[in-house]
């Protein structure tokens, strides 16, 4: 299945999504509008968080899976984040950065917003920048948010990416959210993992995490909420 995808993506036009490149002091953004030949033009965009700078594989698949759900008719808005070195050293300071309005969540808001899209928006976040997702949902409007192969826990991540110890998130699903995770992982989630034991929550197996299979459970998830 994944070489059918990358046989696909291989014969896409290079001009058929429209993509803009913002470039802000501290962080990059990415934006792909539906090309004109899509099936349709979805009104709730994609937001891609990531964070190279802090966890390289927070941007793992991200460029392949904002490409073909652009293909599929809905904005994707691809946000890397990159820390200041002053809260390196402060796993609290980290996550009151990303949440803070006048930092990058700010820049964020602005881009979506200038989008013109009046609908808020589904959050995807891979690995340790899922932390920066449920840091962004706290304290901003969303319409879901997917989790690829989050941590078990803050607790569980080494001190190269939290050197000091972080409260686990306490806020309660109140919108859509699915989980995506190796069957093994995905097991660990439901143990250690609060927000995974919620009833709200869909947690999605797959047999590895290659880019095609994340594409078609992402499109299934989307499909079922009507988005």
């Amino acid at each position: 299945m994944q070489s059918m995808f990358y046989r696909y993506w291989r014969n896409v036009p290079k001009f058929a999504t429209t993509r803009t490149s913002l470039r802000f002091a501290s962080s990059s953004v990415v934006i792909r509008h539906p090309p004109s030949n899509a099936p349709r033009e979805v009104p709730t965009p994609l937001v891609f968080v990531s964070s190279q700078s802090w966890d390289k594989e927070s941007t793992t698949g991200t460029t392949f899976l904002s490409s073909m759900l652009a293909e599929k008719g809905f904005t994707c808005i691809e946000n890397d984040l990159c820390l200041p070195d002053e809260s390196k050293s402060d796993s609290s300071l980290m996550m009151k950065y990303f949440e803070s309005e006048t930092n990058l969540p700010k820049e964020l808001v602005s881009t979506i917003r200038l989008s013109t899209i009046p609908f808020p928006p589904v959050v995807f976040a891979r690995a340790s920048a899922c932390l920066i997702a449920q840091t962004y949902i706290s304290s901003h409007p969303a319409s879901g948010m997917v989790l690829i192969s989050p941590p078990a826990s803050n607790e569980v991540l080494d001190t190269a990416k939290l050197p000091t110890p972080l409260e686990e998130f306490n806020y309660e699903p109140k919108f859509p959210i699915a989980v995506i995770a190796t069957p093994r992982h995905a097991q660990c989630l439901r143990e250690s993992n609060r927000i995974c034991q919620s009833g709200n929550v869909d947690i999605i197996t797959v047999q590895d995490l290659h880019d095609g299979q994340i594409f078609v459970e992402v499109e299934k998830w989307l499909d079922k909420l009507g988005i």
